[in-house]
């Protein structure tokens, strides 16, 4: 099928806030307040694009918005994307979920990491990370929504999926990267939600069947007649199964 792109132009409403978190252009993330935030857990919401300089942030403002208007405070992180140069978004990463949760407020005290496509390889890796006590930068973690995410990057690179963007990422074969690759990390400790659309081509089903088979313990949302940016337009019949999603996370 072919791939509704409207999505990553649509303009939505500003953000309420931008805060930094390091002094690089990138380095900053937009909070846009929920009607319901202070009894529903803090959203951090991840973008995807393949790790590449040309996908930012506004990409996902319409879906922000979105989660806003339907109750959840929503912090949106920009995060370095430099080719060949994993380190500085990995490092990004765990410096925003070390520093900004604690500066937001209209929420539970609780965070729920949501990412799609990269940005979900990128929750799935926090989540891995944060299985192990040494190495925990969120205590506050309560669930993870993947939505379409890169989660096996051996597999994807494998594919050649996004014009070989496993490799531009990381600089080489995954192989080298274990450290980088969910699937070769520890299970996560939270619970994790994965949400796949069926006719997706841009990240096939199966990588999804891939890190399910690893974490039997994650659960699969799959979504009939769903493509890869379905997931994330607030106007498609999916958007409603990642808000119930979201919201069973949040319980």
């Amino acid at each position: 099928m072919a791939e509704d792109l409207s999505i990553l132009t649509r303009q939505a409403r500003a953000p309420d806030r931008t805060l930094t978190y390091g002094t690089g252009t990138d380095q900053v993330a937009d909070i846009r307040y929920g009607r319901r935030g202070g009894q529903l857990p803090l959203v951090v919401l991840i973008h995807g694009g393949f790790w590449k300089p040309q996908y930012d942030r506004t990409h996902t403002q319409a879906m922000s918005s979105a989660l806003a208007d339907a109750g959840w405070t929503v912090l949106t992180l920009e995060y370095r994307r430099i080719p060949g140069d994993p380190d500085a978004t990995l490092q990004d990463i765990t410096t925003a979920l070390q520093a900004l949760p604690g500066r937001v407020d209209q929420h539970n005290g609780r965070v729920l990491l949501m990412g799609h496509s990269a940005g979900g390889h990128l929750v799935l890796w926090a989540a891995a990370k944060m299985a192990t006590p040494a190495l925990s930068f969120l205590s506050t973690l309560q669930g993870v929504v993947a939505l379409a995410p890169v989660a096996d990057l051996r597999l994807a690179y494998g594919l050649g999926l996004g014009n070989e963007a496993v490799k531009n990422f990381l600089g080489g074969d995954p192989q080298g990267r274990p450290d980088a690759d969910p699937m070769r990390l520890p299970a996560p400790t939270v619970a994790v939600t994965i949400v796949q659309g069926d006719d997706d081509q841009v990240v096939p089903p199966a990588v999804a069947q891939s890190y399910l088979g690893a974490f039997p313990g994650t659960r699969l949302v799959g979504l009939a007649n769903a493509g890869h940016f379905a997931l994330i337009d607030p106007l498609t019949p999916a958007w409603r199964v990642v808000v119930q999603t979201l919201q069973k996370l949040s319980d």
